[in-house]
């Protein structure tokens, strides 16, 4: 279907905005679950200045990050242990959430820091962790450099807008922290079946369904707000 709709017949100045705003969908669709893990990752500073703050600089530095693997993905891809890797750090991410003691006053489990830096590279490297699944698709959309920089762009401004609204909706909705770490561990479990046996890998629709469904449930239930507020 992508290739029909991408078939070289098509006039160059048709194709190129038609590729950028596929390589935008794409971003804006796999950005929600890492948005959401990011959100996650920053409420844990408990003030929302450093949690702004955290992930403005997360964000800057996992930016970089990204820059440097869309310019090395041709090599990166070549090397399964990479993948392996991303893996290991998600699902540790998610181990590391759920094995957490629960906050006394949400009733759920949270991953806590004691200052903006120690925030600032673990938001950073989980979003390349996530990057290395979404470079991947940008380089099956387009051999364009300029494109995939320019998805990878729109990609970070996107993530920090959604991450923002997410720390906002986390306070506000019971089961939506923990629904967002199942989805990181998702991500995690599909890089590594990509790494040891990538013919087994679900299609893209299996998981984005599957990540929608949890997402579902997550918002299914509202925090029961303070009557004094």
């Amino acid at each position: 279907m992508l290739d029909q709709i991408l078939d070289s017949s098509l006039n160059l100045g048709v194709k190129t905005p038609l590729l950028l705003l596929i390589l935008i969908a794409l971003e804006a669709v796999l950005s929600a679950d890492n948005a959401i893990a990011l959100a996650a990752i920053a409420q844990g500073l408990g003030d929302s200045k450093l949690q702004r703050q955290a992930l403005n600089l997360g964000l800057l530095l996992a930016y970089v990050l990204r820059i440097i693997l869309i310019l090395t993905a041709t090599w990166v891809i070549k090397f399964w242990q990479f993948e392996l890797l991303g893996s290991a750090y998600l699902l540790w991410l998610v181990f590391n959430y759920f094995t957490s003691e629960e906050d006394e006053e949400h009733h759920h489990h949270s991953i806590r820091f004691f200052s903006v830096w120690q925030a600032i590279p673990t938001i950073a490297i989980t979003d390349l962790a996530f990057s290395l699944d979404s470079v991947t698709t940008a380089i099956a959309v387009s051999d364009e450099l300029w494109l995939i920089l320019s998805g990878g762009t729109i990609g970070i401004i996107t993530l920090r807008f959604l991450a923002g609204l997410f720390i906002r909706w986390l306070s506000e909705f019971t089961h939506l922290e923990d629904a967002g770490f199942i989805t990181v561990g998702f991500v995690g479990l599909r890089l590594l079946i990509k790494a040891i046996k990538p013919e087994f890998v679900p299609p893209e629709w299996i998981i984005v369904a599957a990540i929608a469904v949890i997402f579902i449930w997550g918002f299914s239930e509202r925090s029961q707000s303070d009557p004094s507020e």
